[in-house]
């Protein structure tokens, strides 16, 4: 059995809350897909898998969601967010609301 690796040795994070302006509700699975169909398509395969993106959170009825990404590739998932123009057929402005190292800072920013 192995060991965990020590905080010390562990990838760093940042959460991105993300918010898309739109008047129709966007759900989980379309935001997720739309979002790794830009880093595919911008980065390609290999920045892809260097990012470690997750999509945490989502409140859809705001359009409002928390992000996972290493605290690397923050510049780099900014950019391909900036490139969703459309959520299936539904046109969309994306917008980060703020950039947190902690999930518990970055929940207080969707809350409000």
């Amino acid at each position: 059995m192995t060991k965990p690796l020590p905080p010390t040795l562990r990838e760093k994070s940042r959460y991105l809350v993300l918010e898309f302006r739109t008047e129709k509700r966007l759900s989980r699975r379309a935001v997720s897909r739309a979002l790794w169909n830009s880093v595919l398509g911008f980065l390609g395969e290999l920045g892809a898998s260097r990012l470690n993106l997750w999509l945490i959170d989502w409140d859809l009825e705001r359009n409002k969601g928390i992000i996972k990404v290493t605290r690397e590739s923050v510049d780099d998932v900014r950019a391909s967010i900036s490139l969703i123009r459309e959520v299936e057929g539904v046109g969309v402005v994306p917008r980060i609301a703020s950039v947190s190292g902690t999930l518990k800072k970055a929940r207080i920013f969707l809350e409000s």
